[in-house]
């Protein structure tokens, strides 16, 4: 995994980034036009007339801003996710979009450049993206082969557990960034299953290719058989040797909620809460949602009209839910339900299809339109940007009930997307919510600056192809 990005990016994707970035660089410079077709501002242009050298310069800069700018639409696609990688239909759809957005967004670039924008200068912005396109695709294509030819998975000995635990450890690296990873399942003090069963060695160990080894029962402090020594020395010599509590949240990017106890959170790292930190992100909610909502006003107010017109009913619907330490707060959405759609009174989840749901609500909920008067709760402070998904009292007293630690998902303030948002669909279940709470737990452990602007990226992708909408 990579130094900063470790805990949110994986090493493979990481790399993939860097080297399609170097190569949208190359593509992009290479088809950038010279000072006879490209009409520059006047300080630019006594720089050209003054020598090649500064015109090479010229380039490079704008070069260089274009293939971040590109990438960092890839990026926000999902195009570095690996489950993307391995599908060949999502992956061409993804890199289509991020064509698609790439064009406005380097015509704001080169506006910004104050190159013109005539029929010539948009035919040449046209021909880079194909091309880059073109490079993205055949890259891609390559990349998928890789992946499907399993050259970066790295394989893992799980050691100990239950059959219900590996069971679920399988389940786990079998999506999302868990497609990274092989499990192979052993015994304590055994081989590989399939083996002589004689004890492991370390020569065992490179001859089946093992990256690293997970320890899902690891064994106490007063009790160090010689598996325990020898798995010491595996790590003492480089392989990585973590519990599966360690796995699943450095490399999988959530929390283990099996091998949570009050004195494992209480000792660990994480859960970082300074006031600094908390008036920072307090000044960053509140710039962020003052600009979305000038952006979005026009949308909104057609919003409104398309509700009042399509149903009997509110615009807006207000709903309580559980904020931060429990504290109570009335969230507001646009309505996209009936108005007798709680009849019976009792609180129900929304589900796939629902007869509930209004004509203009097939629209809005799918694409979190409905969710845009929700700025006006960040603004009051009731809510941020990034954070856990706030539920209603009635789900959070069943939920609390039924799932250890689903309170502590309350100690950072709710947001309108969060972590398990663009990790997992809607959930409509418990056992949906428990997925969510691995998640939620894991950004309330790890929250961050980087983290929020990654998440901030992902919700991008998950509006546009409306991932989990119900």
């Amino acid at each position: 995994m990579t130094g900063v990005l470790g805990r949110f990016v994986s090493l493979e994707m990481a790399l993939l980034g860097l080297c399609e970035l170097a190569l949208s660089f190359l593509v992009i410079y290479g088809m950038l036009p010279g000072p006879d077709m490209l009409p520059v501002s006047a300080g630019v242009a006594g720089q050209v007339a003054a020598g090649a050298v500064v015109l090479n310069t010229a380039n490079l800069d704008l070069a260089a801003v274009l293939a971040c700018t590109v990438v960092i639409i890839a990026a926000a696609i999902g195009l570095y996710r690996p489950e993307i990688c391995i599908e060949r239909r999502r992956l061409l759809m993804n890199t289509v979009v991020a064509g698609l957005l790439a064009f406005p967004a380097v015509l704001v670039v080169t506006g910004s450049y104050r190159i013109g924008l005539s029929s010539h200068e948009m035919l040449w912005l046209t021909k880079i993206l194909l091309a880059w396109l073109v490079c993205m695709v055949a890259s891609r294509m390559i990349f998928t082969r890789v992946m499907r030819e399993r050259w970066f998975v790295r394989r893992i000995l799980v050691i100990g557990g239950s059959e219900v635990r590996l069971a679920r450890l399988r389940r786990w690296t079998a999506a999302g960034r868990g497609l990274l990873y092989e499990p192979v399942f052993a015994e304590p003090g055994v081989a590989e299953p399939g083996s002589d069963g004689t004890a492991l060695t370390l020569d065992d160990l490179r001859r089946q290719r093992i990256w690293g080894i997970v320890v899902a029962d690891p064994p106490g402090a007063t009790d160090l058989p010689q598996p325990a020594r020898f798995l010491l020395d595996c790590k003492l010599r480089g392989v990585p040797v973590l519990s599966e509590a360690g796995f699943c949240e450095q490399h999988l990017g959530r929390v283990d909620l099996d091998a949570l106890t009050v004195p494992s959170l209480l000792f660990a790292d994480g859960f970082a809460n300074a006031r600094l930190s908390n008036a920072a992100k307090r000044v960053l909610d509140t710039a962020v949602a003052l600009v979305l909502l000038l952006l979005t006003l026009p949308l909104m107010v057609i919003t409104a009209v398309m509700v009042r017109l399509d149903s009997p009913g509110p615009v807006l619907y207000r709903q309580t839910r559980v904020g931060l330490h429990g504290e109570t707060f009335t969230l507001m959405k646009f309505r996209s339900m009936a108005i007798d759609a709680e009849a019976g009174g009792a609180p129900r989840w929304a589900t796939q299809q629902d007869p509930r749901i209004t004509r203009i609500g097939n629209i809005i909920r799918p694409m979190r339109i409905d969710e845009l008067p929700q700025l006006i709760n960040v603004l009051r402070g009731e809510m941020s940007l990034i954070g856990p998904r706030p539920e209603r009292p009635q789900f959070v007293e069943e939920l609390a009930r039924i799932i250890p630690f689903y309170r502590e998902r309350a100690y950072v303030k709710p947001g309108i997307t969060g972590w398990a948002q663009v990790n997992f669909p809607y959930g409509a279940s418990v056992e949906d919510a428990v997925q969510k709470l691995s998640y939620d737990l894991y950004y309330v452990k790890n929250r961050s600056l980087l983290l929020d602007l990654l998440i901030l990226l992902a919700t991008i992708r998950v509006i546009l192809f409306r991932e989990g909408a119900r």
